[in-house]
């Protein structure tokens, strides 16, 4: 590991210009950077802990309805929160699905959302990335591909996003306040990623919290995080599905749906959306909603079954949406083994 300078600034003014020099990186529960600097991938000259910042760290109501979700949030925190239980069931359900509970513990709302891939290109060194070297090559375009993207794969970069909590803050169209010394500015989270998945802020930019808008609530009711994985839990995604309804007269009256383990960046399918809305619920419908999410995904080599898993996960989500949403997060959250029972209580 490269020797590194610290830093833990008190203020937000502080912290924003001890990253103005060239390589910082921010450092928050440190669960993916630390690994990263430990394989030799990360080598920040400069640490910025931002565990100094309180104001990061809290969850509180918009003035115009919805929540902001400090980014040093952690995920044990977000998961067992009331209001989230109450008004975005769904995010607890994805956080909850994610990592083992001592990591929960230390992983932030913003460091899940910018977490690495987990190819094995990107993790090693000695092999050629797009993602840590422009213009290297992708190593991973020479292995078997198996848990490549089918969904906005470039020539540049097939590794799929990792993060659980993006997928459905992608569906419910959160948007992140972001800080800089230019001042502050909030963008839509989806554009947080470049077509590699890799962030688009430039450097020394800082998010300061997931807004939440108050739309999202009136999703809470019908709203399920579906996550296929090698082994129940403690793993990523093959696929995962999130999908929030709201029904009215019988009817889907806005749809919301997004995919993850298919792509570089967290999937938003429109044009699923948009067979699903106005719509009549029924299984049939449900299955072209998931046709059209995938009529564009192409396999890489050994991974052409995450298609067709894709299609029924999606399916599943949605079915378990319809359903409404459970007096409580199952115990083992998004997962299709879940038996009804104790967990964290929604409403």
């Amino acid at each position: 590991m490269r020797r590194f300078a610290y830093l833990r600034p008190a203020r937000l003014e502080e912290a924003l210009a001890a990253a103005a020099e060239p390589e910082t990186a921010w450092l928050a529960g440190g669960t993916n950077l630390v690994e990263l600097m430990k394989r030799g991938v990360a080598r920040p000259a400069r640490l910025v802990d931002l565990a100094g910042l309180e104001d990061l760290a809290t969850i509180t109501p918009l003035a115009a309805g919805g929540l902001s979700i400090g980014a040093a949030v952690r995920n044990a925190d977000l998961a067992r929160h009331p209001v989230i239980l109450r008004d975005a069931p769904i995010l607890a359900e994805a956080v909850l699905s994610a990592a083992a509970p001592q990591i929960r513990n230390r992983a932030t709302t913003a460091g899940n959302l910018l977490q690495a891939p987990r190819c094995a290109g990107f993790l090693d060194p000695g092999a050629a990335c797009n993602r840590r070297a422009a213009g290297s090559g992708c190593a991973a375009r020479g292995g078997d591909g198996r848990d490549a993207a089918v969904l906005g794969a470039t020539e540049a970069c097939i590794a799929v996003h990792p993060s659980d909590l993006a997928v459905p803050l992608v569906a419910l169209d959160a948007r992140l306040r972001v800080a800089g010394r230019d001042g502050e500015r909030t963008i839509a989270l989806g554009t947080l990623y470049g077509a590699d998945g890799a962030s688009t802020l430039p450097p020394g930019e800082l998010v300061r919290a997931v807004l939440l808008p108050a739309e999202a609530a009136g999703f809470a009711g019908h709203a399920r995080y579906l996550k296929l994985r090698e082994r129940t839990s403690f793993a990523f995604a093959l696929v995962s599905a999130a999908a929030a309804l709201r029904i009215a007269g019988g009817r889907i009256v806005a749809a919301r749906v997004a995919l993850g383990g298919v792509a570089p960046r967290p999937w938003r399918p429109a044009e699923a959306e948009a067979v699903l809305a106005g719509a009549v619920p029924t299984d049939a419908l449900f299955r072209a909603a998931a046709d059209a999410a995938l009529a564009a995904a192409r396999p890489i080599a050994e991974n052409g079954f995450k298609i067709e898993l894709a299609r029924r996960v999606l399916v599943r989500a949605l079915t378990l949406a319809l359903r409404g949403t459970p007096a409580r997060v199952p115990a083992l959250a998004a997962s299709p083994f879940a038996p009804a029972g104790e967990g964290a209580r929604h409403g």
